[in-house]
């Protein structure tokens, strides 16, 4: 009756783990990227990302009736053709806006023949989302919006700067000086020359404009939407939700050197002037998003020039390319990946992981390779968790009958139990330290299989083409050969099965000592619940676990040799002893 008891507590609690995981856990820790790849008829099949570009943007100047197509609108408008090995463009001469941008590196999805992800797109298109720079000044003509400009060439690539121009009706002269980089930089030189007989008052200014929230989820793990770094303080406090509010211009109230713009989960799109700028983010007019800064303001002489320069990060967060820029003096650009409590460990982390690549080739072998060196460095500690628990399994007849003397005094009972560690050199709590060691390596590379780009789309053997999304090869559909996709809480694959086999087997090679039946049912059962837990999380992480496992089964295995007699030996039940 007991054990029935026991065994029917036991699913209850697992039961209720597994359904409180599956309504917080998506809060809690945001699962990997969505899946990439179908297995069908036993054969792998790229899936469409229409993700991977920003969702779609209003025109600040207006909301059309309709969308057109985007080559349509790309062909409305002269334009200067961006070229260099990262990107390809256009600058719209209307309006001298940024907004024409491919990520020639990254690719929409695992298609050998895949288009490169669209960063940026014209007002009037889907997708559209584009940045721009001008003058702010009372009582004199700067230029507009639909103001055409004139360009000093037709081709902008690394070495190769464009000048646009545009000349007032009262003649004032304004130039753009526009160059680009091998990455993901552009930077913006603006001059202004007063050429009227009266001195004049005016201000840069410079802009990112979208219309609708990023498709990327911003959770509490990774910041998505409106961001700032100022004096090297990266501010993720702004939410989707706070622009919404009416009134609400999302003014962040800090002052100084620093960056403004829109993060994605891979992509950032952000201005970064020279000297102290203000961050402004707003609601605008026409429904969409915007971020901003404006400069302070500059009396102009008669026949003086001015000049402002701004730089355009718009790519990819690749994390070399973001220190890079960091080094040429944008401040704390990194800070646009959302590292979290964890970076000053998953920096290191990554650095590893990324070094351990470019030697394998392979990021699941990098992956394999990294859980050696963390198993390699915590052999020792592992070995004393072993010993702790199989002197905790020698003692266990002489600790029942000390509980069972002092059954009606617990405060006698805890004196008596804690001496006997003393004396046997056993510390209890041994068996938890490796666990906590690992918390902060498993939570960084969760981080880096979320947030970086670098991991995107990277394969790893057979069917495992994508280690951020989860593994697509699943026994309920007898992996692709039945033509149905298993609904989310059964999207089952291989590698969870593996996590879930390897975790039962270390807890059945090492199991618990000294704990209530229904406690070791339970803990029997968690391993079967974990695949659950784990099947939405990127395969990466699973193949590290796997992996975490098996070297667990290793060292208990090579212990258990080493230590014969101790591992073998057999708990028996202590008859209470007389008072």
């Amino acid at each position: 009756m007991n054990d029935n008891r026991n065994m029917i507590l036991a699913i209850f609690l697992s039961a209720l783990v597994l359904l409180g995981w599956t309504f917080l856990g998506p809060k809690l820790l945001p699962t990997a990227a969505p899946q990439t790849q179908q297995v069908r008829d036993g054969k792998t099949h790229a899936l469409p990302q229409p993700q991977a570009s920003p969702a779609g943007v209003a025109p600040a100047a207006g909301v059309p009736a309709a969308l057109m197509v985007r080559a349509d609108v790309l062909r409305a408008s002269p334009r200067i053709k961006i070229e260099t090995p990262t990107l390809l463009g256009s600058i719209n001469l209307a309006g001298a806006r940024i907004d024409d941008l491919r990520l020639l590196r990254q690719r929409e999805s695992i298609a050998p023949n895949s288009a490169p992800v669209r960063l940026l797109s014209p007002a009037g298109a889907p997708g559209a989302y584009f940045a721009g720079f001008g003058w702010l000044g009372d009582n004199v003509a700067v230029p507009g919006p639909d103001s055409l400009w004139t360009a000093s060439s037709r081709h902008l690539s690394p070495g190769q700067p464009v000048t646009l121009s545009w000349t007032s009706p009262t003649g004032l002269k304004y130039e753009q000086v526009i160059s680009v980089d091998d990455g993901y930089l552009f930077t913006v030189d603006q001059r202004v020359t007063n050429t009227n007989a009266a001195p004049i008052a005016l201000r840069t200014y410079g802009f990112v404009s979208r219309a609708n929230q990023s498709i990327d989820p911003s959770t509490w793990t990774n910041h998505v939407g409106p961001i700032s770094v100022i004096d090297g303080k990266a501010n993720y406090s702004l939410k989707w939700a706070s622009l919404d509010e009416a009134g609400q211009n999302g003014k962040t109230g800090d002052t100084g050197p620093g960056w403004v713009g829109f993060t994605e989960k891979y992509w950032l799109t952000a201005l970064a002037p020279a000297g102290d700028l203000v961050p402004s983010f707003r609601r605008t007019p026409a429904g969409g998003y915007q971020a901003d800064y404006a400069g302070a303001p500059q009396i102009i002489a008669p026949g003086q020039t001015v000049r402002a320069q701004t730089r355009l990060f718009a790519g990819a967060k690749e994390k070399a390319v973001l220190d890079r820029y960091e080094g040429e003096g944008i401040t704390k650009l990194s800070k646009s990946i959302d590292w979290g409590w964890f970076e000053w460990f998953m920096r290191p982390i990554f650095g590893l992981l990324r070094w351990l690549f470019a030697v394998t080739g392979n990021f699941g072998v990098a992956i394999i390779c990294l859980t050696l060196i963390v198993r390699a460095l915590m052999f020792p500690i592992a070995q004393r968790q072993f010993q702790s628990t199989l002197g905790m399994r020698r003692v266990q007849p002489k600790l029942k009958a000390l509980q069972a003397r002092y059954k009606d005094d617990k405060a006698r009972q805890q004196q008596e139990v804690m001496k006997l560690y003393k004396e046997e050199k056993i510390n209890p709590a041994a068996g938890c330290l490796p666990i906590f060691l690992q918390i902060p390596v498993f939570y960084a590379l969760y981080k880096v299989l979320m947030v970086s780009v670098e991991m995107r789309h990277q394969p790893f053997l057979g069917w495992i083409h994508d280690l951020s999304a989860p593994d697509p090869m699943s026994p309920v559909n007898l992996f692709g050969l039945l033509h149905f996709t298993p609904p989310h809480l059964l999207a089952i694959g291989i590698l969870p099965i593996l996590v879930g086999a390897t975790q039962f087997m270390t807890i059945k090679m090492n199991p618990a000592t000294g704990v209530d039946p229904a406690q070791q049912q339970i803990m029997s059962l968690m391993p079967w619940f974990l695949v659950f837990v784990m099947a939405p999380f990127a395969a990466g992480l699973q193949l590290y676990w796997v992996t975490n496992n098996l070297l667990t089964l290793a060292q208990q295995a090579f212990f258990n040799r080493t230590h014969p007699i101790v591992a073998s030996a057999t708990i028996i039940d202590a008859k209470p002893a007389k008072k």
